[in-house]
């Protein structure tokens, strides 16, 4: 269950991390607001899964799907374009982070 918690906390990383470029230096109330809400959900999850998971285990996992997760979100919503060694390094960490779940 703090494998779920783990990733839905990474998954409200990448909701804050959108927020707050939807907040426009923080002069959008309302996606200041869901930056901040969304940040206090990712940590408490987070906080919550480290319960009973090594920190050197889920602290890597939780920024991980954090940043592939606003890779992808960047180049959905604002049309980011990654070169192909980017996408080699944005690969890896994928790679990188299911490796840790599996050998965890």
């Amino acid at each position: 269950m703090n494998w779920i918690y783990l990733i839905i906390a990474g998954l409200f990383e990448v909701v804050w991390a959108i927020a707050m470029k939807f907040s426009h230096g923080f002069t959008q109330p309302s996606a200041t607001i869901v930056t901040i809400v969304g940040m206090i959900i990712s940590f408490l999850l987070l906080a919550h899964a480290t319960k009973t998971l090594p920190i050197g285990i889920a602290y890597p996992v939780w920024t991980g799907i954090g940043a592939v997760g606003t890779v992808i979100a960047g180049i959905i919503l604002f049309g980011d374009k990654l070169s192909l060694v980017t996408w080699l390094f944005v690969i890896l960490l994928l790679v990188s982070i299911v490796g840790i779940k599996m050998t965890s």
